[in-house]
């Protein structure tokens, strides 16, 4: 269903502007300073649970950095890595602070708390740290409506509060859920309400 969902309207692509920072400001701010190249610190790190938004911003690096040809290496889910790659990431960074590159990484913990081998997670500590925390469902309801009136969509609250409740709550799978809404909204020539969403997810669903 949400696959459907996503083919209907597929998302903008991640962007520093884009992104919802909510408490990550700081984050956000460091990483734009780093791409800009007045930044202190060349490496960054950053952790927290899915929906976070890590890899969002790290897409947005890698996509700014490929427009403007800068020496950037990102690295997403370093707890995943195994024993060869972690070398191979050591290596990397290691190269890169020789040649004054940038290095923006991400995990599901603290660089010390993931298992790593010791002089990795040594290496990005050395940078800064960030931990990233989701939105909350006032932040959310808030980017939810930001966004549908970007659209020109008018968007009561009560679907706002079903789509909190009843679907996956990670903000692009809600962006896609609205994006799909509005269309469907003007195909049936109907406004957007909880009855025109049920409809549409029963029938993205197959049911």
């Amino acid at each position: 269903m949400r696959q459907l969902l996503l083919d209907i309207q597929p998302l903008a692509p991640a962007t520093l502007d884009n992104f919802i920072a909510g408490s990550n400001q700081e984050a956000l701010h460091s990483l734009k300073m780093l791409l800009s190249g007045i930044a202190d610190v060349n490496f960054i790190y950053l952790w927290g649970v899915d929906g976070s938004g890590k890899s969002h911003l790290l897409q947005a690096c890698e996509r700014l950095a490929a427009e403007h040809d800068l020496p950037l290496h990102v690295a997403d889910n370093v707890h995943t890595l195994d024993e060869e790659a972690q070398i191979d990431l050591f290596n990397r960074f290691n190269q890169l602070r020789a040649s004054g590159g940038m290095l923006v990484t991400s995990g599901n913990a603290a660089p010390t708390q993931m298992g790593l081998r010791d002089d990795l997670a040594t290496r990005l500590a050395w940078g800064l740290v960030y931990q990233l925390h989701p939105l909350s469902d006032e932040e959310k309801a808030k980017a939810l409506k930001t966004h549908a009136k970007e659209r020109g969509m008018k968007l009561p609250d009560e679907v706002v509060d079903y789509c909190l409740r009843y679907l996956r709550r990670d903000l692009p799978t809600l962006m896609a859920v609205l994006n799909a809404l509005d269309k469907w909204s003007l195909t049936e020539k109907k406004p957007v309400t909880v009855p025109l969403l049920k409809k549409l997810l029963q029938l993205n669903s197959g049911l």
